[in-house]
Formats: structure tokens, C-alpha cells, sequence
């Protein structure tokens, strides 16, 4: 087997097990109510964005074979590392998803009894789930043997990233209050001890 081909394997089962990981979630998450959501509009383009970069583009090379002039090979040394960053990224998005339990959503919402989670991977850093997100852009690049399909995740998270977390930590600043401006002074955003 060749590397490019072991690559979109991995890349494609790792798809398959983040689904697998958030459908409890989400299917528990859904009989939680919400007390508040931002940006309804912005949300879904947001979350639209980022299933484009990170599952249609992919795709739609891999049916179509679409810009084949982008298409390289792989080695086998970035596949093992692209499969190494592509498994913290899914321990990473279960660990996220189990630390908050019912108070997750996929977009920004507050929840009924909503509290701060400070234990788990939230007492190293206040947004783990976007940390996933960064690093499954990151192994898709690593994974997918062409250039569209291989940045097309790390661009859908950057635009997701950046346009979402300040609106997400102001909504968490109304509602938190000082409590929450305590936890930002002790984490970072999405990289311990960095960012």
C-alpha cells in the first residue's frame, strides 16, 4: 500500500470515529435546555464552514479526484505523523466532550445549570474542543496527498476560530461574570501555558 493511500485511510476512519465520539454527546446534549444562544445566523455559516473544510473539500477530491494538478505524494513519515496528531486530536475532542457533559452544544449556547468546568483538560486550557479542531486541520494536512483537501481544514478552523472565540468568551464573561475573568487569568486559550 502506498503512503498516500494508507494516509486517506487513516484520514477517512479518523473521520468515521469523530462522529462516532459526538453522537452520544450530542444526543444527550439535545435534553439539556438552553437558557441563551448567540448568533444563531453566524453560528450555522460558522459551522458550515467548517464541515466544508474539514469533510465535504476532502470528499469531493476523493470522488472526483478534483484538483488532481494539486495532488502529490506522501511518505510514510507523514503519515505516522499525521495518524499520531490525527489520535490526540480524537482523545482530545472525547475528552472535551466528556469533561462537559450535558453542557456542551455545538454552537455557543448557555444551558440550564450551566457552570464553569474547570476539571479534566479545562484546567489546562479554557477552549480544548477548539484545540481538537486545530489539530485534526493540522493531521488532514499531514493525511490527504493533495494540497486543496490537506489545507482545506486548517483554513475552515482558522476562520471558525477567529471569528467565534471572541464572541463566545464575552458570552461567557455576561453570564460568569468574575468567576469566569478568574479562569482566564489561570488558562490559556487553546494551548497550556502558550495561547
Amino acid at each position: 500500500m502506498t503512503a498516500s493511500l494508507l494516509g486517506i485511510y487513516v484520514w477517512a476512519i479518523g473521520l468515521i470515529a469523530w462522529f462516532i465520539i459526538r453522537y452520544p454527546y450530542a444526543r444527550k446534549a439535545r435534553k439539556t435546555a438552553t437558557v441563551k444562544a448567540v448568533g444563531w445566523s453566524r453560528e450555522r455559516i460558522l459551522l458550515a464552514i467548517a464541515t466544508i473544510g474539514l469533510v465535504v473539500v476532502p470528499v469531493i477530491w476523493l470522488a472526483s479526484g478534483w484538483p488532481a494538478a494539486l495532488n502529490y505524494q506522501l511518505n510514510y513519515a507523514s503519515v505516522v505523523a499525521g495518524a499520531l496528531v490525527y489520535v490526540l486530536s480524537l482523545w482530545l475532542f472525547r475528552r472535551s466532550h466528556k469533561d462537559l457533559g450535558r453542557q456542551w452544544s455545538a454552537s455557543l449556547e448557555i444551558r440550564d445549570s450551566h457552570q464553569i468546568v474547570r476539571g479534566g483538560v479545562y484546567r489546562l486550557i479554557r477552549h480544548p474542543m477548539y484545540s481538537s479542531f486545530w489539530l485534526w486541520g493540522l493531521a488532514q494536512a499531514f493525511l490527504l496527498p493533495n494540497a486543496m483537501a490537506a489545507l482545506s481544514g486548517l483554513v475552515a478552523i482558522a476562520i471558525l476560530f477567529f471569528t467565534r472565540i471572541d464572541h463566545e468568551e464575552r458570552m461567557l464573561t455576561e453570564a460568569f461574570g468574575d468567576d469566569y475573568r478568574t479562569y482566564m487569568r489561570e488558562t490559556k486559550r487553546i494551548i497550556p501555558g502558550i495561547y
